[in-house]
């Protein structure tokens, strides 16, 4: 069985090539995936918008509302980092649905990604940081309402904190967090996480690598998890404008194997996304992307 992929023509909304959100990285990872034969048409899913009820489990009703009605107050806008028109709005509502729709992939077949995701600062009342609905807070409150999981546990290794997807879970017990990321970076008020692991600047592969392999056990020792939620960010990278972590990409591979073999080997399912990646260079972006895809193919 392939890897199962979820990815949508309109996860691009369609930016300006100069704008500081690269959303032509889109397109060109599935571009990247169809070189690496990952994209075949038996292994790729199509979402459907997210209905309101789901986003409206991780997020305030009045803002999930302006959303959909592409009426978010400016100042909001102002803190996601763009306008939320239709096109922007479509593409939060079909990034989330993804996450969910990955998410089933891999409670039936053990691993899947989404070729989007990650929004992880989008908090309960509003969007900001570049991401519009919690994908991945969204699907664990989804899964859990279902009762298709009663343990989830997110792993979020984007550059960032995940401050988002803690302010949303942050009073479920069925859902466990940690964020691994720049002790310095986005955002400069932190929301705490169940377990926040703040690395220097400058942190490079030997160190990273070290200090995600001792967090990997403990996280399995906390309970049996039904699914694992593996937020792949890559501007951890050196060349990454927004990061400064000083990963390279076999500092990626490593990471990626890790994260993905240390759970499939206790057969416990894997949803990857794919987090941030910020590069002036967006087809060399779209290429650490698939690094995440070509990682979970090896364990389809």
């Amino acid at each position: 069985m392939p890897l199962q992929i979820v990815h949508h023509s309109d996860y691009d909304a369609g930016f300006a090539v100069n704008h500081r959100f690269p959303m032509s990285k889109y397109p060109l990872l599935m571009e990247a995936l169809r070189r690496r034969g990952l994209a075949m048409p038996r292994a790729l899913s199509m979402p459907e918008p997210a209905p309101p009820a789901w986003l409206k489990l991780a997020h305030a009703a009045d803002y999930v509302d302006q959303v959909l009605a592409c009426e978010v107050p400016e100042k909001i806008e102002r803190e996601i980092g763009f306008p939320v028109g239709q096109r922007v709005s479509l593409r939060a509502q079909l990034a989330t649905a993804g996450t969910v729709l990955a998410a089933r992939l891999a409670l039936k077949h053990g691993i899947a990604c989404n070729a989007a995701g990650g929004s992880h600062h989008a908090r309960r009342a509003q969007g900001a940081g570049f991401c519009t609905f919690n994908d991945v807070a969204v699907a664990s409150l989804v899964l859990l309402a279902e009762g298709a999981a009663r343990n989830i546990l997110v792993v979020d290794l984007d550059v960032h904190q995940g401050d988002g997807t803690a302010d949303i879970l942050q009073d479920e017990p069925r859902a466990f967090t940690l964020s691994m990321h720049g002790e310095r970076n986005y955002p400069a008020r932190k929301i705490a996480s169940d377990l926040d692991v703040a690395l220097p600047d400058g942190t490079g592969d030997a160190a990273y690598l070290d200090r995600l392999g001792d967090i990997l056990p403990e996280l399995s020792e906390r309970r049996r998890w039904d699914i694992v939620f593996y937020n792949a960010g890559v501007d951890v990278h050196a060349e990454d404008k927004l990061g400064r972590l000083a990963l390279t990409d076999d500092g990626l591979r490593v990471r990626d194997g890790m994260v993905i073999s240390h759970f499939r080997a206790r057969g416990i399912p894997l949803c990857g996304v794919i987090g941030g990646g910020y590069s002036a260079d967006v087809p060399a972006l779209a290429e650490r992307h698939a690094i995440l895809f070509e990682a979970a193919a090896g364990y389809a």
